[in-house]
């Protein structure tokens, strides 16, 4: 089944549940039960169960480890990328001198003696 959402615009919830039914169609692709999927994440088999249905949640932990039994983790990357640097912030960088640590200059330090042995 193809799924149409754009994120961008829908609710928390509609996310959730789109997210919910691509995991179900995975786990069905990939010929898994909810048990085996429950056991290869760590999860209870109630968990994988909330999952699917909606206006239920489960928490980020149990998606993390959901997605992992289900070598699926690669996709987390892409969730949130790398901010990096901006085209413009390394432009401003390549710009700038160098910038180098001020050093406090040395004094002329006489050797410490203890007070009765100074002559």
């Amino acid at each position: 089944m193809v799924h149409k959402i754009d994120f961008s615009l829908a609710s928390s919830e509609a996310i959730e549940n789109a997210l919910s039914e691509r995991i179900e169609e995975i786990r069905l692709k990939q010929n898994v039960t909810q048990a085996r999927l429950a056991r290869e994440a760590g999860v209870s088999r109630s968990t994988i169960t909330r999952l699917v249905q909606k206006g239920k949640g489960i928490s980020l932990d149990s998606f993390i480890r959901i997605l992992k039994a289900l070598h699926l983790a690669h996709n987390l990357g892409t969730l949130l990328p790398d901010p990096g640097l901006s085209p413009l912030e390394e432009l401003k960088r390549a710009n700038q001198p160098s910038r180098r640590r001020a050093r406090a200059r040395k004094r002329d330090q006489k050797k410490w003696t203890w007070e009765d042995q100074a002559g």
